[in-house]
């Protein structure tokens, strides 16, 4: 339904996105993480036709966008960061409003069917600027459903809201599961995780990582295990484990080490290996433990590497 070929824009001599590749079928729900300045949002505005690539293509099932293409309004709803609503009027006008500029030809119904699933009838009659931040943002999703479009595109659609507003936030995201093509644009992990099909990282304008949740935890490989136990002088008692691929030891405070080894994939019991030889060797063990990978270490990674790169 989405497809990106290799694609850059460059402002002058920055480039924002490089040679991002990327295809999203119909009916997922993929978020699009990274840290501010990542190239999340350009890739959006490149999709949404507000701006040209300057290399590559992007297609919207299997049509070629371009800037001030008419006929895309139909084919995405997008909720962008700010959200902008005129305050001035009511819900229902807006979206009335709204339903005109897109020549829906049952505009009531569409309206109705908008406010009834964005839970917005006890508020339709009220001005929009008399309404809370949480309230706002369901009028924005409102706006873009209105049209029933095949994408929709959600630019940090839970920003500024408390903790009650993101749950309701979310749950109305999560009822549009399969409806539609969605893309989900955030800088916090935890909301993406618990929505998304599947997660595209961006840092530094490049694509860092794509896949669903249990494919970039493989791709890490197995969990390491790591031991705490009292300094001893001379030869590291962890340095030949069998089984290992490798070992790193550091010094901690008072007195005491940390070694963290990493096993073969076919190695299942590498705590009671190294629980064996702490016993032979008479440590003082306080701590062994398996360090599994999660989304949050992989995306911190993948974000400082490229900082540091």
């Amino acid at each position: 339904m989405i497809d990106l070929q290799k694609v850059d824009r460059s402002f002058g001599p920055v480039r924002a996105v490089q040679d991002v590749s990327f295809s999203v079928p119909r009916g997922a729900v993929v978020g699009v993480l990274g840290p501010n300045g990542a190239g999340k949002t350009t890739t959006i505005r490149m999709i949404t036709g507000l701006l040209p690539p300057t290399r590559g293509r992007v297609l919207l099932d299997g049509v070629e966008v371009e800037p001030g293409q008419r006929t895309l309004r139909g084919t995405i709803g997008y909720l962008p960061e700010a959200n902008p609503l005129p305050g001035e009027m009511s819900v229902r006008s807006y979206l009335r409003y709204r339903a005109h500029l897109f020549a829906l030809p049952d505009r009531a119904g569409a309206v109705s069917n908008a406010i009834d699933r964005c839970q917005l009838g006890a508020v339709r009659r009220r001005r929009i600027e008399h309404l809370s931040k949480g309230f706002r943002q369901r009028v924005g999703l409102a706006a873009a459903l209105l049209h029933k479009p095949p994408v929709l595109i959600l630019d940090e659609p839970t920003s500024g809201l408390d903790p009650v507003q993101v749950a309701e936030t979310r749950a109305l995201i999560e009822g549009l599961a399969g409806e539609h093509t969605t893309l989900i644009v955030s800088h916090i992990l935890p909301e993406v995780e618990r929505t998304c099909d599947r997660l595209l990282i961006f840092a530094g304008g490049h694509l860092k990582a794509e896949g669903t949740r249990d494919d970039l935890l493989a791709r890490q490989g197995p969990p390491s295990h790591t031991i705490e136990y009292r300094a001893i002088e001379g030869a590291d008692p962890f340095a030949d484990v069998p089984g290992a691929t490798s070992t790193t030891t550091q010094a901690l405070p008072e007195g005491w080490a940390q070694t963290s080894v990493q096993f073969r994939d076919d190695v299942a019991d590498g705590g009671t290996r190294l629980g064996a030889i702490a016993a032979a060797k008479l440590l003082h063990v306080r701590a062994l433990r398996v360090d599994r990978p999660t989304l949050e270490s992989i995306y911190i990674t993948l974000v400082e590497h490229e900082a540091a790169g």
